[in-house]
């Protein structure tokens, strides 16, 4: 069982995992330097925990500890500091509706390969620097059935506090890892036998779909894009 910690002082040093979430400058330091993110709400705790990431800490409101019972139960010598609604907003900087937070580590990331390995339709994120984007296209990904997704080495972090939110946990069923070589990226994937069909959000360019069908699973391409696109002539 994790071990309950009452705390009512803000200042303790032992909230620190959970200081000014959202300050993303200092997140991203403090996160980056001691190797640990931050999971918001039941859901997406319960998913962090259960997809393999190692808690270090809890934090919530004496209310929440019936809801996440059985993975405190399973947190042996796991710090769950407990804290009223009004500390925990004075700590992290927003008020915590959703009642429970947690501090987990990171895993190291697979490499390019691991994360292909049988997949079909993957997701390249390109230099996508908000946090809320990330998670909506992870969300997104997965509700379409995509089987990976890589990201560019200048893409906001998918493990970020709002990505995890947004994403309602798809960070974690979803393989991903970033691509250091994200010069050659494409071409290596087209050698793969990826076909590749490229989304801007830049109202000047004019939709159109012409290519030839070939590579990995084409005829699940063709038919994932006529569900995605209706209308479209492929």
């Amino acid at each position: 069982m994790a071990e309950l910690i009452r705390v009512d002082d803000p200042a303790d040093p032992r909230l620190v995992d959970y200081v000014s979430l959202r300050d993303v400058q200092l997140r991203r330091s403090l996160e980056a330097e001691h190797g640990f993110f931050i999971a918001e709400g039941e859901k997406v705790v319960r998913r962090a925990v259960q997809a393999g990431y190692p808690p270090r800490s809890f934090l919530m409101a004496e209310r929440w500890l019936d809801g996440l019972a059985d993975e405190l139960a399973a947190a042996p010598d796991v710090p769950c500091f407990v804290v009223s609604e009004e500390l925990a907003e004075e700590v992290t900087g927003f008020h915590v509706h959703r009642g429970a937070l947690a501090a987990l580590e990171r895993l190291p990331l697979p490499s390019v390969d691991e994360v292909l390995a049988g997949a079909r339709r993957i997701v390249l994120l390109e230099d996508i620097v908000d946090h809320t984007n990330v998670g909506a296209i992870f969300r997104s990904a997965a509700a379409l059935g995509m089987d990976a997704v890589l990201i560019s080495p200048r893409c906001a972090d998918p493990l970020y506090r709002r990505s995890v939110k947004v994403a309602m946990g798809a960070v974690f069923s979803l393989p991903w890892t970033r691509v250091d070589d994200w010069y050659d990226a494409v071409p290596e994937l087209e050698k793969q036998g990826f076909l590749t069909i490229a989304l801007t959000p830049d109202r000047r360019v004019v939709t159109t779909w012409k290519y030839t069908i070939t590579g990995r699973d084409a005829m699940s391409a063709l038919s994932w894009l006529r569900r995605a696109s209706p209308g479209t002539d492929a």
